[in-house]
């Protein structure tokens, strides 16, 4: 139960945070729960199509093969799959009438998936792996929905297919370059982490600040 709450904690904190900060409309909660949870369903089909995309794994070698899994294998997949749950969810939802609900949206379906990631993660790997991810791994996956949400609510207001695709792009650009970092284990990459994953909060919190301050609505 322990683990449960440590695997859980950041995933809510978070959820609330994005849910106070939108000011002018709050989002119905059965919509959010409804984005959250199939945020949680996703992973199912995430894991099926990351193994099926790891059998080419062995036909890279060096620094190919960790751009592979980081770029392909787990940012396009994950990234396509919150992707699809906006577009499909909440693109045709008379509640999403606010460029700020693209974020929070966004967030609420990476934060499902998150929250599912962490507990297998905590329950392996114990305590530990809970605290590091909690300062992490969780608010990474928070920050990539930000930048989706953003450029996702943007295309409410500005009917561009780019707008659509730098959703998806960014936040599979940043989801990649995460991982890269970790997954590379170069000594020089891994000095660059802490300052990357700062780029990422303030990167985050100006999208966040910058849309919350507007009361803009889809008429």
């Amino acid at each position: 139960m322990d683990l449960l709450f440590l695997a859980l904690a950041p995933v809510i904190v978070i959820l609330v945070y994005i849910y106070v900060r939108d000011k002018y409309e709050k989002e119905p909660v059965g919509l959010l729960l409804k984005t959250l949870l199939a945020g949680a369903i996703i992973t199912l089909p995430i894991i099926v199509v990351e193994e099926l995309l790891m059998t080419f794994y062995p036909l890279f070698t060096g620094y190919i093969q960790v751009a592979y899994r980081a770029f392909v294998v787990a940012a396009f997949t994950e990234e396509l799959f919150k992707f699809l749950v906006l577009y499909l969810l909440i693109r045709r939802s008379p509640y999403f009438n606010e460029r700020f609900d693209g974020i929070v949206y966004a967030v609420f379906v990476s934060l499902g998936f998150a929250a599912v990631e962490n507990i297998l993660y905590v329950s392996s790997g114990g305590a530990s792996v809970g605290y590091s991810r909690s300062l992490t791994a969780v608010p990474a996956h928070a920050l990539f929905g930000v930048v989706m949400g953003f450029y996702f609510g943007k295309s409410l207001f500005i009917a561009k297919t780019r707008y659509l695709v730098l959703a998806l792009v960014m936040p599979i650009f940043f989801h990649g370059v995460y991982d890269f970092i970790l997954m590379s284990q170069n000594f020089l990459l891994l000095l660059l982490f802490i300052p990357f994953l700062i780029y990422l909060w303030i990167n985050g919190f100006r999208k966040i600040n910058y849309l919350s301050d507007k009361s803009i609505f889809k008429k």
